[in-house]
């Protein structure tokens, strides 16, 4: 892995010095979090240039949902929603990345303009993904993917889900390298909520160095998931709708951010936007080593004054228990 700040590097697509931020734009009806909000082709594309307004590096052009139970759209359908918009945001100078587990919208989203291809199976649903991507050059996400969220697979069985999750990974790294694509085009991503519940994603989010090892620029798409729903709940309460979760994505966005990952994948992009540029800001003293001290200053005065107006008060908690008993249901939707 290319190294920046310890994040690695992306061939072929522009180069940060923090983690990158990846707004979400659905051009679907049905997505567990904004699906139709963003179905007309204008309203989807000014979406998008609206999230980079707010701070998103790039863009995620997805037009059908992987949610638990979502039922398929079409070729035709796929590529009558994304390719407009991809084209649309790649006009406009915004670094495109296209959601698609497609062959065909993979290779006409890159013709129109995609800097990247965000396939949610790793290459696993159409076998002529690989040659495609490697066919253009083009990066590629690769993610933990057991097949449509159908049946068992909602539900992931895991003894160690860390060591599975890494060990399936590398697998699949090792078949789209051997496809032809390029080691440093390859992005992975521990498929949040895909075939997992909710503490195999905290699990996961506390082991992201594991999957750093793997040696390639990691993804991290925890946005408005339902583990999320669960922390915010505790063990007893009903978790709080999609949107109103974006709050504890930006806490995950800076943990990731803080661990190293290249992007997080968003909905809401101001807050994330903003932590990650604490996220490195933090970075950037801690390696200089120029944070002053104050303990000295506090020892002088003898005591530490309450907060003044102009000052915050250091005390944090909702109060809400980050408990996740309970949550039987994984969540894999885009």
């Amino acid at each position: 892995m290319n190294n920046l700040s310890g994040r690695g590097r992306v061939a072929g697509l522009p180069v940060w010095n923090r983690c990158a931020v990846m707004g979400v734009v659905n051009v679907t009806p049905d997505s567990f979090s904004d699906g139709g909000r963003w179905f007309d082709t204008t309203a989807a594309v000014k979406h998008g240039l609206d999230l980079v307004t707010e701070g998103a590096d790039l863009v995620d052009v997805g037009g059908e949902s992987t949610r638990p139970g979502a039922t398929r759209v079409d070729e035709a359908e796929e590529l009558r929603r994304v390719i407009p918009v991809v084209r649309g945001l790649a006009s406009e100078g915004v670094v495109v990345s296209v959601d698609t587990m497609r062959a065909s919208v993979a290779e006409q989203s890159l013709a129109a303009g995609a800097a990247l291809v965000n396939d949610v199976s790793g290459g696993l649903a159409d076998p002529a993904m690989i040659p495609v991507v490697a066919a253009a050059g083009a990066p590629f996400v690769v993610m933990h993917w057991r097949g449509f969220l159908q049946g068992g697979n909602v539900k992931g069985v895991y003894e160690d889900v860390v060591t599975e999750v890494v060990d399936e990974l590398h697998a699949r790294v090792e078949a789209v390298l051997a496809g032809g694509i390029a080691p440093d085009r390859i992005v992975v991503d521990p498929g949040l909520g895909f075939s997992k519940e909710a503490e195999h994603d905290l699990t996961l989010l506390a082991h992201l160095d594991r999957l750093r090892a793997l040696g390639h620029p990691l993804l991290v798409a925890a946005s408005r998931k339902r583990f999320l729903g669960r922390v915010l709940a505790g063990a007893e309460g009903a978790p709080p709708p999609a949107r109103e979760r974006d709050a504890a994505t930006a806490a995950v966005s800076a943990l990731a951010a803080h661990s190293g990952a290249w992007a997080v994948r968003v909905h809401e992009v101001r807050a994330t936007a903003d932590a990650v540029r604490v996220a490195r800001a933090v970075e950037e003293a801690r390696t200089a080593g120029t944070a002053p001290d104050t303990r000295s200053e506090r020892g002088a005065r003898g005591a530490v004054s309450a907060p003044s107006a102009e000052q915050e008060p250091g005390a944090c908690g909702s109060g809400r228990a980050p408990g996740t008993s309970g949550e039987r249901a994984a969540e894999g939707a885009r």
